[in-house]
């Protein structure tokens, strides 16, 4: 099955612990040995196999035992000490991570560090600053491999919904209120909801998530507290979402998947696990390939019209195996304001995906839809 996380394609190490070493597996072929300190390991590299395709990434050894390894095919990378991210991390981001150093007088959280490190090179990053941002980027693919925990068929455990529309839809609008609505409905159901990991919809989405459970005199109290800063770039914006978390300190999971080529748009304070990439086109294609129990497509602009085809272009080619719905929430956006929906009905005529296509207003009527139409397994 071809899926994008289905499994690496070479074994990586980030540990050589006594399990591993019980493994009795000696051939390091293939194999990418990742950020260990090898002063603390105890091993006979003599008996093990080593060759051109067998590559150390920041990892700590005895110099002599570098020279030796090098000598029989070995490759090595170091990171340098000096950046504000670390390009060989393990996991996922939290919120609380990103936002250390945050402060209502004065920004100095690590999200924001980052981002002004990654903007001074931006659109043209030297060899070496690329490097490091895409072995980032492909720590957070793991990351997600890991969190998604795909089974042999292809499909993520986890049944994941994605939420996609405008970053600048304010916390008053009556299209944040759907979103959030339907977020909360699909988590009570079971589904797991991801974002882009910003403002507007996706922090509505992540919201709707963390939220499920609660009642809805409790979800009208906090509509009211976010109203009170409804634009993302409003004076006590992030302290009424502090305050939502105050209240409810422990919501249920959901995942948003940011990017700092967006680096003016604020952290979603809502999401559990954050996978933050660097490059901006990885992580939509990402977000659309992950999400194989369907997309929400809340009323956006540009940015939501290209996910829009690039999701029925997936589906159009079957690109990951799966056929999955593209639910339509806001029928006055995408029929009247637009023809988009009637458009992609038109371009999926004869295709099996034109079955996946919903539109609605109603949050009840997205459950309903996606729970009759699971991910359509297409084979060659």
């Amino acid at each position: 099955m071809s899926t994008k996380f289905g499994g690496p394609t070479c074994t990586i190490l980030r540990t050589l612990d006594h399990e591993w070493l019980l493994t009795g597996n000696h051939d390091l072929s293939n194999t990418t040995l990742i950020h260990i300190d090898l002063r603390e390991v105890t091993v006979d590299w003599n008996t093990y196999h080593i060759d051109d395709t067998t590559l150390f990434i920041g990892c700590i050894l005895p110099l002599e035992l570098e020279i030796d390894l090098r000598r029989r095919g070995a490759n090595f990378l170091y990171a340098p000490q000096n950046m504000p991210y670390n390009p060989l991390r393990r996991n996922l981001y939290t919120w609380q991570e990103l936002m250390e150093g945050y402060s209502v007088r004065e920004d100095k959280s690590t999200d924001l560090h980052i981002y002004r490190w990654f903007e001074s090179s931006r659109h043209k990053p030297g060899i070496n600053e690329a490097l490091w941002q895409r072995l980032h980027d492909f720590s957070m693919d793991e990351g997600l491999r890991r969190l998604l925990d795909f089974s042999d068929d292809g499909l993520p455990r986890r049944k994941t919904v994605g939420f996609m529309g405008g970053h600048g839809t304010r916390r008053d609008d009556p299209d944040y209120r759907q979103s959030l609505i339907t977020a909360k409905l699909l988590t009570e159901s079971g589904y797991f909801v991801v974002s882009g990991g910003g403002p507007g919809i996706m922090e509505a989405a992540n919201l709707g998530a963390y939220l499920a459970g609660v009642d809805n005199q409790e979800l009208e109290e906090v509509f009211r507290w976010l109203a009170a800063a409804p634009r993302y770039d409003d004076p006590g914006y992030q302290e009424a979402a502090y305050r939502v978390l105050d209240k409810y300190p422990r919501g249920k999971e959901s995942l948003a998947i940011p990017t700092w080529f967006y680096g003016h748009e604020p952290s979603n304070l809502f999401a559990t696990y954050i996978a933050k990439y660097f490059s901006n086109s990885i992580r939509e294609d990402t977000l659309l390939a992950i999400a194989y129990h369907g997309i929400v497509y809340a009323p956006g602009s540009a940015g939501t019209t290209q996910e829009i085809f690039m999701d029925a272009t997936q589906n159009h080619y079957v690109t990951f195996g799966y056929i999955s719905p593209m639910v339509f929430l806001g029928r006055k956006r995408y029929t009247e304001e637009t023809q988009l929906f009637p458009l992609l009905q038109d371009l999926a005529k004869g295709k099996a995906y034109a079955d996946y296509l919903f539109l609605t207003d109603d949050p009840q009527e997205v459950i309903t839809f996606i729970d009759k139409h699971p991910p359509l397994r297409q084979t060659d």
